[in-house]
C-alpha cells in the first residue's frame, strides 16, 4: 500500500510525543533544560556524522574531501533566497496558527518546539528515499527505520520542549506525502548525485537546528531550506 510507510512514520511520531508528555511532566524545569541540551548535542552530532559521510572520501588509500564547493554556494545562495521569501516568519506564523487552534496559548515554548522538532525529522536523505520507495514499489523499510529514529528524537524533545513538538507530525505528513504522490516523476529527476548533495546540505541544516538547542541562538534555518533546491541543481549543472 502506497503511502503505509509516512503513516507508520508520523504514528511513531505521535506516539513518542505522547509519551514525551507524560515523562516531561515528571521533570522539573532544571531538568528540562538540561535535557534539552542533551538533546541538542545528539542532534549536532547526527548532522555533523551525516555531512562528514559525505564530505570524506577515500581514493586510493588516501582521505580526501568532495562537496564542499557546492555546499558553500548551496547554504549562501539558499540563505538569501529563504530570507527574500521570508521562509521562517512563514513557518513561525504557522507555528502560531497551531498554538492557538490546539488551545496551547499560554504554552510559552509551543512554537519554538513545533519549529525545532520539525526540522528535526523533516530534512534528511532518509525521508527523500523512503517516500519514493514508498510510491514507486511500496517498500516501506526505509521510512519505518527513520519512524523508529523519529520516535526517539520526538520523545526527548517533547519531554524537555512541550507538546508543539508533537505537532512536527504535520510537515512530515504533507512532506512525505507529497514526495510518495510524485515519486514516479521525481525518481526519474532525482540522481544518485542530487542525492548525495541533498543529505549533505540537509546534514548541515540538522548540524545547525542543533547548535540553536546547544547554545540557545537563533539560526534562521528555515531561511536555508532553498540551500537543498540549489544543491539537488547542483549535480545537473556540474
Amino acid at each position: 500500500m502506497p503511502g503505509l510507510g509516512t503513516i507508520i512514520n508520523v504514528s511513531l511520531i505521535l506516539l513518542g510525543g505522547c509519551f514525551g508528555l507524560l515523562f516531561g511532566d515528571r521533570l522539573s524545569e532544571g531538568s528540562r533544560d538540561s535535557l534539552m541540551k542533551v538533546n541538542g548535542v545528539a542532534v549536532l552530532f547526527m548532522g555533523l556524522s551525516g555531512a562528514l559521510s559525505k564530505i570524506f572520501v577515500l581514493e586510493n588509500s588516501e582521505l580526501t574531501t568532495q562537496g564542499t564547493v557546492m555546499m558553500t554556494v548551496s547554504l549562501a545562495a539558499g540563505t538569501v533566497i529563504g530570507e527574500l521569501c521570508c521562509i521562517d516568519d512563514q513557518i513561525e506564523r504557522f507555528g502560531h496558527w497551531l498554538k492557538y487552534k490546539s488551545g496551547s496559548a499560554k504554552d510559552a515554548q509551543f512554537v519554538d518546539g513545533f519549529v525545532t522538532a520539525a526540522f528535526s525529522v523533516c530534512i534528511g536523505a532518509m525521508a527523500v528515499i523512503g517516500s519514493i520507495q514508498d510510491g514507486i514499489s511500496g517498500n516501506h523499510s526505509i521510512l519505518i527505520a527513520k519512524g523508529v529514529l523519529d520516535f526517539v528524537i520526538i520523545l526527548l524533545l517533547t519531554a524537555s520542549m512541550g507538546k508543539g513538538c508533537i505537532f512536527s507530525a504535520v510537515p512530515v505528513a504533507v512532506f512525505q506525502g507529497t514526495i510518495t504522490v510524485s515519486a514516479s516523476f521525481l525518481a526519474l529527476l532525482i540522481t544518485d548525485g542530487a542525492m548525495n548533495n541533498i543529505s549533505l546540505v540537509g546534514s548541515v541544516l540538522i548540524f545547525c537546528v542543533g547548535i540553536n538547542l546547544v547554545w540557545n541562538l537563533k539560526i534562521k534555518v528555515a531561511n536555508m531550506l532553498p540551500s537543498l533546491m540549489i544543491a539537488a541543481a547542483w549535480s545537473y549543472i556540474f
